[in-house]
């Protein structure tokens, strides 16, 4: 673990998982390098390792360790620097009708069930499939971090609001971490994907963070390549971060 993080890291212990199958690209195998789940984790090292590339999946904390292939790129945002383009300032306007909320990442019936719902529009296909309370909370809680759920509602005619987009975010010393955002499935006209990104690059300059990690962003995965369209974007390459503009 030396060559990767660095001499103040040497104390920690770490694991290497044998070759699967990857999760983004076809055809090709994943190795991934996790932190010992015996370890306590501090605020201070959680942002240390979201600075050396590792997420947060429940209480466990990872990064690709694959030795041929490169193509997982840690990606965050430039909070100062970020200006929305046109379809981005077109996506706020044609939302500007949600309330955001931002509550304790906590299981709540309503925010299951959107998630519930999300699973099985768009991951039918994945071993996300079928959503299950346990899997909510080992994939979307833990008991360290400092996790929050961003929550959009839309108001309908009669006045009553419904939750139509969360967002489970960490809020570390120099920003949040985009940890995972599932919405309504017959909103797709609303962009939400989107607009939860733009909200939380919001909220962090509201809060006078510098940075929204995003995670990895893959070229050639459909489902990571979006995250290039958010620049200035930095990028972790040979455990330096550079900006992509």
């Amino acid at each position: 673990m030396e060559n990767e993080s660095g001499h103040h890291l040497r104390k920690h212990q770490f694991f290497i998982t044998p070759a699967h199958p990857c999760s983004y690209l076809p055809e090709r195998e994943a190795v991934t390098l996790f932190l010992d789940p015996r370890e306590t984790v501090s605020e201070a090292l959680y942002g240390e390792l979201t600075d050396l590339g590792f997420r947060r999946s429940g209480a466990h904390l990872y990064r690709p360790h694959c030795q041929s292939c490169s193509a997982c790129v840690p990606v965050r945002i430039r909070v100062a620097d970020f200006k929305p383009r046109r379809r981005q300032r077109r996506n706020l306007a044609r939302n500007a009708d949600l309330r955001l909320e931002i509550k304790p990442a906590t299981f709540e019936p309503d925010i299951y069930a959107l998630y519930e719902r999300y699973i099985a529009a768009r991951h039918r296909d994945g071993d996300m499939y079928p959503a299950n309370v346990d899997q909510f909370r080992s994939f979307l809680l833990s008991s360290w971090a400092n996790t929050a759920f961003y929550c959009a509602y839309a108001r309908d005619a009669s006045g009553a609001e419904r939750l139509v987009s969360c967002a489970a975010m960490d809020r570390q010393a120099n920003g949040y971490s985009a940890i995972y955002t599932f919405f309504d499935p017959n909103e797709s006209e609303r962009g939400l994907g989107v607009f939860s990104i733009l909200s939380q690059i919001e909220l962090c300059r509201e809060q006078g963070l510098p940075y929204l990690y995003l995670g990895y962003w893959i070229k050639d995965s459909a489902k990571m390549s979006y995250k290039a369209d958010y620049r200035p974007l930095e990028m972790l390459v040979n455990e330096h971060w550079i900006v992509l503009r």
